[in-house]
């Protein structure tokens, strides 16, 4: 019924890379802006990963490889917040881990595709 947007593949790949991308320079520069927590969570290697990976991903080059770097980044934040900062999936009174999973899904599918 849909098969017409399936030459929008691309299109829509990209657009979800642009997401990704962006959310990863934005928490990526917090991190260089935030001197006082910057080192307790990887020193400033941790946003210049961030950052120069999303950019990588909107410009679409080395998506593959970006995709396995921020996958083990988000596994990293999901064991954190999970087993030592004991926060819930999801709450209305704290970010929890939903948002994590979700980025953690995009950036297998970028590894595999």
């Amino acid at each position: 019924m849909l098969d017409f947007l399936y030459a929008y593949g691309y299109w829509g790949m990209w657009f979800l890379q642009f997401a990704v991308g962006a959310v990863f320079i934005v928490h990526g520069w917090m991190k260089f802006k935030n001197k006082a927590g910057l080192f307790k969570i990887g020193g400033p290697v941790h946003g210049l990963v961030e950052v120069v990976g999303g950019a990588l991903l909107i410009i679409n080059w080395h998506v593959r490889e970006v995709g396995l770097i921020f996958a083990v980044v988000m596994l990293g934040a999901i064991w954190f917040k999970k087993f030592k900062w004991h926060m819930p999936f999801t709450a209305h009174d704290k970010m929890g881990w939903e948002f994590d999973l979700v980025l953690l899904a995009a950036n297998i599918y970028f590894m595999v595709h």
